[in-house]
Parts: structure tokens; C-alpha cells; sequence
């Protein structure tokens, strides 16, 4: 199976705004005999991640089975990484929904593991939906909270709207990020997001041009400046030139929305420009709209 990677908040849309990025983790799953498990890593956290039972996969693999009250059986699991850990690109998202993806696929009634139920096993494991819905449902979503559980819906996304996310090589725990959030923000500020928002929304459904001025934010971006300054430069030089860029997720990665994204220089690569910006080198993921979730074709 392949799970995208993806960014969170998209500026405006803090908490509950998401989108699936053209980056995937490949994950093939078996069920062996035995009660071992047999955890094969390439790419990112291949010299760090646990091949045991402490591994994020197999904890949302056992927690799916739980839910549905299937057997438990051992596994083979080969992982293929490539979505960079702590920069705001939805990893640990990523392999919270492989696992319960994985499950689906070895319960004889995968239908017991709908999408919703995927989403309100991945929201307890993730503290919050606004990554895993993407992950889930592929394209732009929204997310939130119900008296019932976690919800999501899926967003409109018109022609040509593309991604780019810009990957710098230091890394920010999700929990750093968060520490510096106010307990409190001003009311002004509060409304300005919604408008901002609700802003994003319609330019993601076709207009475009609405793009810039949807993705500013108030409510968490520079409170997060003392602890991401590259990100906070990068995120400065490119607004400066006029392109939707906003902080992915908790950062410090950066994703920038627009159309002909190659023409400003966030092709796929090691952009010379970038180089230095904030004390980074950065790296440039390019990537396209409608970006498919989680699929589960390789079980």
C-alpha cells in the first residue's frame, strides 16, 4: 500500500485544514504464522525506528484489529520510507493509517474498517484529525471534532492548482511546536483566521487568484517563529515574491499552493536559490492536486 504524506493547518485553516502532498511511505504487510514480527525499514528512520511491537504501524494495526475484535496474528511487515520525519509532513499520520489500512486488509469484513472508522482510530493515536483525514481521503479536506468523534469531509480542489513543499534538514518535534502556542488569542484574531479560512476554501474550489490572501494566518504561524527561524525566513521570501507559502503542519517544512510552480523555481530538487535561506539548505517536493489516500492494493 502507499500513504501520503501531508500538510496540515494550510495557513488559515489551523487544526483542521489538510492536504494529501505527492510523497508516500510503500508498505507491504503479511501474516505469518508465528507470533513474531518482522520489520524491515528502508529510507527515513531506517538506522532509528523499533522493529518490534513499539513500531507506529504495528500499534495501529493491533489497535484496528482490537476495534473490530478480529484475531491477532504475527507479521512481516517491509516498510519503504520516504516521508521526512519531524518536519510537519504527516509521518507519523502516515504510518497510524498504513496500519490501520493493513488491517482492513487482513479482516475478513474490511468494510468494518470504513474510512470513518479509520479516521476516529487514527484521530485517538494522532491527538487530532487534521492529518490523518488527507492521509485517509486523499486531495484537500476538512476535519473536525463531533459530539460523536472525529469527522471529515472532502474538499473541492480546482484544475491546476499544484503543491510544492520545501523540506529543510532540520527537524522540530510536533510537541515543541505546540508549546509555544498561546493559551488564549485576541478576538480580532480569532475572526480574522475564520474569514481567512472560509477564503482558502473558495479558492481551492476554483479561485486561485484568492490563493494568498486565503493562506494568511494569525494564530499560530508567528508565535512558532522563536522555534522554526528557517522556516519563518523561507515562509517571509516567498510571500515577498507574491506565493501562497505557509508553514506544513507544525513545521518546518514549508508548502507553497499555486499553478506553474516549476516557472518560480520549486521544481523537484535542490533549488540553488534557496540555499542559506534561514541558515537551510532546502530540498523542493513538487507535486499536483488530488493526491489519492491511503490505498491498500499491495496486501
Amino acid at each position: 500500500m502507499t500513504v501520503p504524506a501531508t500538510a496540515g493547518n494550510l495557513g488559515s485553516g489551523f487544526d483542521s485544514l489538510g492536504l494529501a502532498l505527492g510523497l508516500a511511505d510503500e508498505i507491504e504487510v503479511r501474516a505469518v504464522a508465528s507470533s513474531q514480527i518482522e520489520l524491515e525499514i528502508e529510507g527515513e528512520g531506517a538506522e532509528t525506528l523499533p522493529r518490534d511491537e513499539s513500531h507506529l504501524v504495528v500499534r495501529a494495526l493491533r489497535a484496528a484489529l482490537d476495534h473490530v475484535n478480529a484475531s491477532q496474528t504475527g507479521l512481516a511487515i517491509r516498510a519503504v520510507n520516504r516521508i521526512p520525519h519531524g518536519r510537519g509532513l504527516g509521518s507519523s499520520a502516515a504510518a497510524v493509517v498504513a496500519g490501520i489500512s493493513a488491517a482492513r486488509g487482513l479482516i475478513a469484513e474490511p468494510e468494518a474498517l470504513s474510512a470513518e472508522v479509520a479516521l476516529e482510530i487514527a484521530t485517538q493515536f494522532e491527538g487530532h484529525p487534521d492529518n490523518a483525514a488527507p492521509a485517509i481521503y486523499g486531495g484537500a479536506t476538512v476535519a473536525w471534532m463531533g459530539e460523536s468523534g472525529a469527522k471529515a469531509a472532502t474538499l473541492p480542489m480546482a484544475e491546476g492548482i499544484e503543491a510544492a513543499v520545501l523540506i529543510p534538514g532540520s527537524v522540530l518535534p510536533t510537541e515543541q511546536a505546540r508549546s509555544v502556542l498561546p493559551a488564549m488569542v485576541p478576538h480580532r484574531d480569532a475572526a480574522f483566521n475564520l474569514g481567512r479560512a472560509a477564503l482558502l476554501v473558495a479558492a481551492l474550489g476554483g479561485q486561485p487568484e484568492l490563493l494568498f490572501e486565503g493562506t494568511e494566518d494569525r494564530l499560530h504561524q508567528t508565535y512558532r517563529a522563536e522555534v522554526m527561524p528557517a522556516a519563518m525566513a523561507m515562509l517571509t521570501h516567498l510571500r515577498a515574491q507574491g506565493l501562497a507559502a505557509v508553514v506544513s503542519g507544525a513545521g518546518p517544512s514549508v508548502l507553497v499552493l499555486g499553478s506553474d510552480l516549476a516557472s518560480h523555481g520549486l521544481a523537484s530538487g535542490m533549488p540553488q536559490w534557496a540555499r542559506g535561506i534561514g541558515g537551510e539548505n532546502w530540498r523542493a517536493v513538487h507535486t499536483v492536486e488530488r493526491v489519492p489516500g491511503a490505498t491498500a492494493h499491495r496486501l
